[in-house]
């Protein structure tokens, strides 16, 4: 049996020397066994799993990085010989790069010194990737710790981050500091505030850490959070919406006066479907542009030979001429609907002018 001891390098040793993991796990109609003991040799057989696939993962993404480097060498500049290596171990793209990111992560945190290879055991498999996307100040806290015996959770991990955070950034006010410093305020408020803060320009970074410093409580903190993340949304979105390049307006008066009137929810979300509105027509006559060149062509390749083709381009009118015809839901249902639009060239002038 595998020791079942939290975060041992020994049990993880052991497995490894077997092959394979093999724990003797409690009968659970054991009557005899308290629900606490039961839990706790759960607990500790499902960390040494965690253990164990955290050092696969960062071996395996060793081994692909070296396949992949070795493709880049003598392969044909396309990766083809990398990518037919993942095919035929039924691994994806992405599942390859998040595991070659993960081991460049374990040699960078081992070589710069701030991990020690004997204290990777001390990590569960997703502490240790939060460690590694976290400020290089807070993955020498989490090291430290490490380091001391300490077994380091991703919630562990996190919650370090979030006091780096609030004791570090300048967007968060002394006398809020000072109340997460005496945990009058828990510092998991703190981090999601500055993140969307981050995103604002200086003008609103002013106004909301003037909003939290005058009123520092839990509740006026989730309120200027949610604010900034509609802040964040509005002027990104409106500065990829073309109709609101228009001078008859301005955009930060709008922001101001929705604001005021406590709309900014609905007016963030309304900037953002705009956006997608422009974006998504502008794909649309592309596609359909593209669409109708196919069809041209095949028309002219075509002829009385190929009913068939020639069936399957009249079944394709209704969406080929610069009416669009498209039914929404299924045939004979009677919620079934039909919808046309027109595609032109020209400026249109919205009814409402």
């Amino acid at each position: 049996m595998t020791s079942a001891v939290p975060y041992s390098s020994d049990a993880i040793k052991a497995a490894a020397e077997q092959g394979d993991l093999h724990f003797e796990l409690p009968d659970p109609e054991d009557d005899q066994l308290s629900d606490y003991e039961f839990h706790q040799r759960m607990d500790a057989a499902w960390q040494v799993c965690d253990r164990f696939d955290l050092q696969t993962d960062i071996w395996r993404g060793r081994i692909l990085r070296t396949v992949r480097d070795r493709e880049k060498r003598g392969g044909d500049g396309r990766g083809t010989g990398f990518l037919n290596w993942l095919k035929d171990r039924e691994i994806t793209k992405s599942h390859a790069y998040n595991l070659i990111e993960l081991a460049d992560s374990a040699d960078e945190l081992l070589q710069s010194g701030v991990l020690e290879a004997k204290d990777v055991n001390r990590f569960s498999k997703r502490a240790f990737v939060e460690t590694a996307k976290a400020a290089p100040e807070v993955q020498q806290l989490v090291s430290d710790s490490a380091r001391k015996g300490d077994h380091i959770t991703r919630r562990e991990v996190r919650q370090v981050a979030n006091e780096w955070t609030a004791m570090t950034s300048d967007l968060i006010p002394e006398n809020l500091r000072e109340k997460a410093a005496n945990n009058t305020i828990p510092t998991r408020y703190l981090a999601p505030l500055v993140k969307e803060m981050e995103k604002l320009p200086p003008a609103h970074q002013t106004t909301l850490k003037t909003e939290v410093e005058l009123n520092p409580d839990v509740d006026t903190l989730k309120q200027v959070t949610s604010e900034a993340r509609y802040l964040s949304k509005y002027l990104a979105s409106a500065n990829q919406v073309q109709l609101l390049e228009s001078d008859d307006f301005d955009l930060e008066m709008a922001l101001e006066e929705a604001l005021r009137v406590g709309c900014l929810n609905s007016a963030a979300d309304m900037v953002a479907q705009a956006a997608q509105i422009e974006q998504t027509a502008a794909k649309l006559y592309t596609t359909w542009k593209r669409l109708n060149q196919l069809a041209e062509r095949v028309f002219v390749d075509s002829g009385e030979s190929t009913p068939n083709l020639r069936a399957m381009l009249d079944a394709l009118a209704p969406i080929t001429s610069e009416t669009i015809q498209v039914r929404l839901g299924e045939a004979n249902s009677a919620t079934a609907q039909t919808i046309r639009w027109r595609l032109m060239l020209e400026d249109s002038t919205p009814p409402w002018s």
